[in-house]
Formats: structure tokens, sequence, C-alpha cells
């Protein structure tokens, strides 16, 4: 068994057809992952999911059904989005292996999730703006098609192999806490209030300001304590007169 898998949420955000579900259930427990999140799925539960599950139902039926991504991301500690097209103001990306063993270690700490959109449109931009990473599976690029129950089995594979390669990183005297997703979200919501409060930002034309803070975010592993450090630090400034 590898307990960092355990620690592993794959999350597919509004899955327009049953059968990919089952799918990825089964592609999910045949590398030992079990933690399935279905973000307003189009269809569920379904027979055909059952079916394309194949024995994988276990995990069909302990799955969490959400209403946002921002619910399926509770808790987290880091989340990757799997996207094959480049987006505008989106963290660089990085390739599948790589994140996957970002993901394996981080699991050694707090639990992390690995994010799957839509089979034709793909996660929207505010979701893969919700995510610290964005990794890509190596594919031909003259056919780069590539159904989201075979990009899960791929990526179930890989995390299942960084498991098995890596161990635990050393302890690192002093090290913080990270910051969990909501931490994070609150910071934003924060920092986007004090700079309307302050006339630094105005609603009616916010521009791109907020979208950046979060990529900011998105490429720091930012702790727990700094974040308290930069509420506190709004804060002091609302006081001010």
């Amino acid at each position: 068994m590898l307990p960092a898998l355990d620690q592993i949420r794959v999350v597919l955000s509004h899955t327009s057809h049953p059968g990919n579900i089952g799918a990825a259930a089964r592609a999910m427990k045949t590398m030992g992952l079990t933690r399935l999140v279905l973000v307003n799925p189009k269809i569920f539960p379904d027979a055909q999911a059952e079916a394309m599950a194949a024995g994988a139902t276990d995990v069909l039926a302990a799955a969490q059904v959400v209403t946002s991504l921002s619910e399926a991301l509770a808790g987290t500690i880091l989340a990757v989005a799997m996207s094959a097209r480049r987006r505008e103001l989106a963290v660089p990306p990085v390739w599948a292996r790589e994140a996957a063993a970002e993901l394996v270690t981080a699991a050694t700490t707090g639990e992390v999730a690995l994010v799957f959109g839509n089979e034709t449109a793909g996660l929207s931009n505010e979701e893969l703006l919700q995510c610290r990473r964005w990794a890509m599976i190596p594919v031909n690029p003259a056919f780069s098609s590539l159904n989201v129950a075979a990009a899960v089995q791929v990526m179930c594979y890989e995390l299942r192999l960084a498991g098995e390669v890596t161990g635990l990183p050393p302890e690192v005297s002093g090290a913080g806490l990270p910051a969990n997703h909501e931490e994070v979200e609150h910071l934003v919501a924060h920092i986007e209030r004090a700079a309307i409060a302050s006339g630094f930002l105005d609603p009616a034309t916010p521009k791109r300001l907020i979208l950046r803070m979060r990529r900011l975010f998105s490429r720091a592993v930012i702790e727990k304590e700094e974040v308290n450090i930069l509420r506190g630090l709004l804060t002091a400034f609302e006081k001010k007169p």
C-alpha cells in the first residue's frame, strides 16, 4: 500500500458522459486511488457509469458530488489542473510526471487534488486559476485528443509510479505548514476588498489585478503563517483613517 495515494483526490468537473465517470473510477482503482470527487456531473449516478467501472463500483459509491470546484478543493494544500490548452495568465505548465511527483510529495503532509475538466470544453479559466499547478501529458502534437478517462489512467499510473520510487522528504527544521485552498482564497478575497476600499481598484473596471494575484500565489508555495502575516497587514491598513 502507498499511504500518500489515500491523500489524493481525483476531481472530474462537469463531466457530460456517465461512462467516462465509470471508466475513470476503474482507472483509479487499478492504480490504488479511491477518492473521486465530481463537480456538477450531467448524469450521475447511472447504470452506464457502473458498467464502465467494471468492478470499481465501490469507488463510484464513495464518490463525493459537489457544486463547485472550490468545494471540491476544500482543505487541499495543492491542486494540479490537467489541460492541453495554453491559457492566458495561467502559471507555466509542467509535464505530467513532474506534477505527479510533486503531488505525491505534498500528499505526505496534506490532502491534494488532481483536476480534470469537461470532455469537450475542458476546465474554465476560472477553474484553472484555482489550481496552483497546470500539467500536460506529452502527447502527439499532431493529434493531442485524449479521452478524459484515458487521461485519468495515465495520471494515476504516474502517481503510483511516483509513490513507488519517491521516499518521504527529509524534515526541514522550522518549515511552516502549507496554506490550504480556503486560506489562499480568503487571502485573495481580502486583497480585493482592501484594494477596493482604498481606491486602488475600481470594481467597475477591475482589469486583471485579482487574476494576477491568483497567478502569483499559484507560483508560490505559500504557508499558513505567511497568509496570516499578509492578512494582518491588510487589516492594519484597513484600520488607518
